[in-house]
């Protein structure tokens, strides 16, 4: 078992993690799951700033867990937004607690002060994980978003990475953290 930077040799196996979420839940509030050209751009746009591992076993990917921008000006730079998907049998077996603690490893080597998990009403199970590897509640938006004939609201949860006053720097792009 692995931990590792994911290459854009796993997409298809993170589109066959993350389709199910897409297709049978409302955790995921896209409707349709993303072709793998679609899947791909979204994969080196986001790689190109930040990190984006996965857990192998067997040469098998389990699950994968990224971070992303969670907001566009740029006074929130030193803000992340963290994701994780697992695939079914790799849940509760303490893989999602260890990809996020190498996850917010590498977010606070990047510089960044902040990491946020924006998860969906309907995705308990998140709400539980996060809140035991060390988020807290910050916000509530209920009833924002539509799916399956229902509507879902949203929880923005958040976790202090780096407690400076001023930050030292804008955050350092992942691929440059790596090869350092």
């Amino acid at each position: 078992m692995a931990i590792r930077q994911a290459t854009v040799q796993d997409i298809p196996r993170i589109l066959e993690i993350y389709g199910p979420y897409v297709e049978t839940t409302a955790a995921s509030f896209e409707y349709v799951v993303p072709s793998r050209e679609a899947f791909t751009q979204r994969f080196l746009t986001i790689t190109a700033q930040f990190p984006w591992l996965v857990w192998e076993e067997d040469g098998q990917v389990l699950g994968y867990a990224y971070g992303s921008l969670p907001f566009e000006r740029a006074a929130y730079q030193w803000s992340a937004e963290a994701s994780i998907y697992l695939c079914p049998e790799a849940k509760r077996k303490g893989i999602g607690q260890k990809l996020y603690a190498a996850l917010e490893d590498i977010l606070r080597q990047q510089g960044y002060k902040k990491v946020y998990a924006l998860i969906t009403t309907a995705n308990e199970a998140s709400v539980a994980f996060h809140q035991a590897v060390g988020y807290r509640h910050t916000a509530a938006m209920p009833d924002c978003g539509y799916k399956f004939g229902k509507w879902y609201g949203v929880v923005w949860m958040e976790k202090e990475l780096n407690t400076w006053d001023v930050p030292p720097g804008e955050p350092i792009p992942a691929p440059q953290l790596a090869s350092r």
